[in-house]
């Protein structure tokens, strides 16, 4: 196989010559200018041109659970023919699907794969934790030239909050306007049915729904979810004034900041009242049968059961809402899909980090350059964003009075699309959608806009060095026994969440605390002076 493989590469290398000497030199891309506008223009071979004789493919890594009925596949090819055309490369979509995705995601950046871009999040995929661990290729030196458009677009003070070890080493989604601040969902016309006419303003007022569903509505569960979903963190927003801090302990959330006036003060949600209230909560919903009993093990699609009248509740954040209000206005009509944000409760609503989504470079990249050169196009050419984004004009979308509509022709299983792009996404190319429901802004937006804080940890980068066996024992502890008291299965809630305190004890959680105690002391200084 080897020989072959040799001979093989000795072939394509003569038939490259040939080729070259027949097209009379290099092919060139010129990375400076409009992308947009330049489409059909051949890169010139002036001296400081950029090199891209060689054709290459380029990986990028994508969190989300790859589409099965070929339309983001037709989409990449027309993609990939701007590629061609403008870098001489192939883009190349490499998903790492929900079934156990924290594990799989770390387990690819440590594998040492030669993996060019990807999808990173420093308050959720443990981006800064993979940044010490080098997983991602400095990008100081190569943005200027490789990616300039995008270099241009990003002020200093964001490049600031993109840094590792005073090194760049992200791209932030800097340009995208989002909430995605989390909170349940439930059906309108239920919640009318059940005597629930104002909007749900906590968790008590989600159990009657719930209640009303399991007694009312025959063969549907209240809410149908599955054990990898862990609501902890929404239920410390809702009773706490605790700030997410932008690391990751697995399942749920360990750690937190006190409140937004001690926000460089350590606590943890997890030691206190709160987890045992929400264990407590917990196994009464359970004991209530809320949702099924195998709940642990069921892999089911809650979003997919909602649509389809088989179960009341979901849960994800608002920008998933605004788009899923409008399939239930299409596939439940009259069902009045609204939205509880956990927030709601408490008031407790931070603005989102700007490197909440973002690309990085894996540090394994056989061909980093020509990888940004492609971030550069996603980014910045309005053809290869509609594409990625939107889908094929014409099959996924039309554009009328400068909205995207489904063609009339759109069936909604044979040609939905999405491509789960959430690493550079800009609202200059954004086209407003009838997907995403007309009244979001005037309503949840309207809400949060009114007791909104601002971000405070943008530039904290949590050093894991001095703790890093602990981090992985406690993040050990989370997924082994975060499911049980989420759903109400470990037993006497008391005991449990004691149990699950010694074990996170014995993984070294004072050493954590202290350790991170210490490195928010240092970054107060840093903001504060």
């Amino acid at each position: 196989m080897k020989k072959f493989k040799r001979i093989s590469v000795l072939l394509l290398a003569m038939v490259l010559v040939i080729g070259l000497a027949a097209c009379s030199g290099n092919k060139k891309a010129n990375v400076g200018g409009n992308a947009a506008n330049s489409e059909s223009k051949k890169p010139s071979a002036e001296a400081g041109a950029i090199d891209t004789s060689e054709f290459v493919k380029i990986s990028y890594v994508i969190l989300g659970d790859k589409p099965k009925n070929g339309q983001f596949d037709a989409a990449l090819k027309e993609v990939n023919k701007i590629m061609k055309e403008k870098i001489n490369a192939e883009l190349e979509w490499k998903w790492v699907e929900w079934a156990d995705w924290q594990t799989k995601y770390n387990l690819l950046l440590a594998s040492g794969e030669a993996i060019d871009l990807i999808t990173i999040g420093t308050d959720w995929l443990d981006t800064w934790g993979n940044a010490q661990r080098g997983a991602f290729k400095n990008l100081d030196d190569l943005l200027p030239k490789y990616a300039p458009q995008t270099w241009e677009s990003i002020p200093p003070e964001n490049w600031a909050q993109s840094k590792y070890d005073g090194k760049i080493v992200l791209i932030p989604e800097d340009a995208y306007t989002q909430w995605v601040n989390h909170g349940f969902f439930y059906r309108g016309d239920w919640a009318k049915e059940a005597g629930i006419t104002d909007p749900i303003k906590d968790w008590d007022g989600m159990e009657k729904y719930m209640q009303f569903v399991k007694d009312n509505k025959q063969g549907v569960i209240p809410w149908d979810s599955q054990g990898g979903t862990s609501t902890f963190g929404g239920w410390v927003q809702s009773y706490t004034g605790n700030l997410e801090l932008p690391l990751s302990t697995g399942y749920l959330p360990v750690f937190a900041s006190k409140s937004e006036d001690e926000k460089y003060t350590v606590v943890s949600p997890v030691f206190e009242d709160t987890m045992i209230n929400f264990a407590a909560k917990m196994k009464s919903w359970a004991d209530k049968g809320f949702w099924r009993e195998d709940v642990l093990n069921y892999k089911g699609d809650t979003r997919t059961l909602l649509k389809g009248g088989l179960t009341g509740v979901d849960q994800h954040h608002t920008q998933t809402f605004a788009t899923l209000r409008v399939d239930m206005d299409r596939e439940q009509p009259g069902s009045e899909l609204q939205m509880y944000p956990f927030s709601r409760t408490s008031g407790n609503l931070p603005e989102l980090s700007i490197t909440h989504g973002g690309t990085s470079l894996g540090a394994h990249s056989k061909n980093p350059e020509r990888a940004l050169m492609a971030y550069d196009l996603i980014r910045n050419d309005e053809k290869v964003y509609r594409l990625l984004n939107y889908g094929i004009e014409g099959v996924q979308y039309e554009i009328k009075d400068g909205k995207r509509v489904r063609p009339a022709s759109y069936d909604p299983k044979q040609h939905e699309f999405y491509s789960d792009f959430w690493g550079g996404r800009v609202d200059k190319l954004e086209i407003p959608s009838d997907t995403t429901w007309d009244q979001v802004e005037e309503t949840l937006y309207a809400e949060y806009d009114k007791i909104k804080k601002t971000y405070a940890y943008g530039q904290f980068v949590f050093d894991k060095t001095p703790i890093e066996a602990e981090f992985a024992a406690i993040s050990q502890v989370t997924g082994e026994m975060g499911p049980a008291i989420t759903y109400g299965k470990a037993g006497d809630p008391v005991k449990a969440v004691e149990a699950f305190r010694a074990k996170l004890k014995a993984a070294g959680y004072d050493k954590i605390m202290a350790e991170l105690q210490k490195q928010l002391d240092a970054y107060k200084k840093l903001i504060e002076g």
